[in-house]
């Protein structure tokens, strides 16, 4: 519709149209399924999670934000050897998401990618909160009892902290 046709338009016309959009808009917003985070660390349980995520995005029409977060701990001093093994980290990150991205649009489903420092929990919960994910959808990893016991699991981290539904598969 020209600009010169909606403004000749009856002012109820006008309204029906606003109220059409509001409504489609508040609908897009308050589905989880239309904004999907998907943390992979490239474990066999992670790939399950993103095949979940691509289902449920073809099937409700939404995005998926591939999320890797990397943490390399804090060193005192940074020679090359150090500067090299974060590096090597990186790099795994960047061809953890290329994989997962290559998955995604093969499926014909919207994908983007985020690269990230820091300790996974904290930066995946950061960002569904600041960023208005929907829900997140996540690989279960099997850390072993005592581990799982003394530092608790990504998943189970994400679960109790995130602002948004999290599926965990397994």
């Amino acid at each position: 519709m020209s600009m010169e046709e909606e403004l000749t338009r009856s002012p109820d016309a006008r309204e029906e149209n606003d109220e059409e959009a509001k409504s489609s808009t508040a609908e897009s917003e308050t589905l989880p399924f239309k904004r999907i985070l998907v943390p992979l660390d490239g474990s066999e349980h992670s790939i399950k999670a993103l095949k979940t995520a691509v289902q449920i995005a073809l099937k409700f029409g939404g995005r998926i934000t591939l999320i890797h977060v990397y943490q390399v701990g804090g060193f005192a001093i940074s020679p090359t050897p150090v500067n090299e093994f974060i590096e090597a980290v990186r790099k795994m990150g960047v061809d953890i998401l290329a994989d997962g991205e290559k998955r995604v649009k093969s499926e014909g489903v919207e994908v983007e990618k985020l690269l990230v420092e820091g300790r996974p929990v904290d930066q995946i919960v950061k960002t569904c909160r600041e960023r208005g994910f929907g829900m997140i959808i996540m690989g279960a990893r099997g850390l072993s009892r005592v581990k799982e016991v003394i530092l608790g699991s990504v998943s189970e981290g994400v679960v109790r902290h995130a602002s948004c539904p999290v599926l965990v598969v397994k």
